[in-house]
């Protein structure tokens, strides 16, 4: 633990003695009583993690003392500070994680967007498997995935694919996965076993209410037309696709996914709202940029995130120089290792700023 981090503990847990001290005592105001069982409820888990990683830390450091004193148990006691060295690390990101101010939009619901990029038809594909790892990382996390607008690819996969992801704290799961995934391996397509190299981009948007973003019926374009996708006769031979255009900034969005067209511009009205408050975020973050830099950017699709080789099995993310050797179980939505170690890196920075 550095010295920092430790002053900063010092200095909660002195507030907390002085909250509990408050909260005890007959002379405090009963209106008070609120605000300081808010601020207990913050504090508290705060200083048992912090006791919780000073214990792990100076158990590791009393396994070594051990293991020079006795050479016979050297290797037990290795393992025990091994273990606990784990545990200290853990604690160390959670503890991190916690101190940093939860950001408003990370309770917000999300707007997914996977778009194919360089790679032709595999790309379509790569967006196709992207897509299946987040429904399994939605299931593992008690979060629901509702399909909004698909193109699909003939090849397979989707050119482009919008769904919406709900659930507590679902854009502050998923923010970090914005940008540009790259996959290495052998398509099914090539005859001669040759590996390639294909894009997709992602973007996640928090989705933003009504009274958020405020949109002018007269800024709205609005144009129905034949649903072109898989989703049944009635979807193909009626005008119940929508698309809207709003007009002042240009942004164009489309849905078919339903049979109604109500619902289709339902849907619509609600990405086309979470597209308006991001170009209101970036602008707010461009104008943040020299006050403080973000460890994540603002998801660019230009920026390079993350590579998945599947010759050699290994996920590696470039942000924060994290590689794992399970492919397999990441793309099956075994993303919490990952999301962690990027919350933790945030938080850090964040701290740091």
């Amino acid at each position: 633990m550095d010295e920092r981090l430790a002053a900063r503990l010092d200095e909660i847990e002195s507030e907390l003695a002085e909250v509990e001290e408050r909260l005890g005592s007959p002379d405090t105001d009963p209106s008070d009583y609120p605000d300081l069982g808010r601020t207990h409820a913050r504090l508290k888990p705060i200083v048992e993690m912090a006791t919780a990683l000073r214990e792990a830390e100076a158990d590791v450091s009393e396994a070594w003392e051990l293991a020079a004193a006795d050479p016979s148990m050297t290797e037990e006691l290795g393992r025990l500070a091994e273990d606990r060295a784990a545990d200290a690390e853990r604690l160390l990101q959670e503890l991190t994680v916690a101190l940093v101010p939860v950001e408003p939009d990370d309770a917000k619901n999300a707007i997914l967007e996977i778009r194919a990029a360089a790679g032709g038809d595999e790309a379509a594909i790569w967006a196709g498997d992207l897509l299946r790892m987040y429904q399994g990382y939605a299931a593992r996390s008690g979060l629901t995935v509702e399909p909004i607008d698909a193109s699909p690819s003939e090849a397979g996969g989707y050119s482009k694919v919008t769904v919406g992801v709900t659930g507590v704290n679902a854009y502050g799961a998923l923010k970090f996965e914005a940008g540009v995934h790259r996959v290495q391996r052998v398509p099914r397509t090539e005859s001669q076993g040759r590996i390639h190299t294909s894009t997709a981009t992602v973007a996640v948007l928090p989705e933003a209410d009504e009274v958020e973003v405020e949109i002018d019926p007269n800024d709205i374009k609005i144009d129905v037309f034949r649903s072109s996708g898989p989703g049944g006769q009635s979807v193909n031979t009626t005008d119940s696709a929508v698309r809207l255009t709003h007009l002042p900034s240009g942004v164009v969005v489309s849905c078919q996914d339903e049979k109604s067209q109500l619902q289709n511009k339902e849907k619509a009205f609600r990405v086309l709202r979470a597209r308006l408050y991001q170009l209101e975020a970036e602008r707010h973050h461009a104008e943040m940029k020299g006050v403080r830099r973000s460890m994540v950017k603002s998801g660019e699709r230009s920026e390079k995130i993350r590579t998945y080789n599947y010759k050699e099995g290994r996920v590696t993310d470039h942000r924060i120089e994290l590689t794992l050797y399970r492919l397999d179980s990441i793309l099956g939505g075994d993303l919490d290792e990952i999301l962690t170690a990027l919350r933790a890196a945030e938080a850090a920075e964040a701290l740091e700023a």
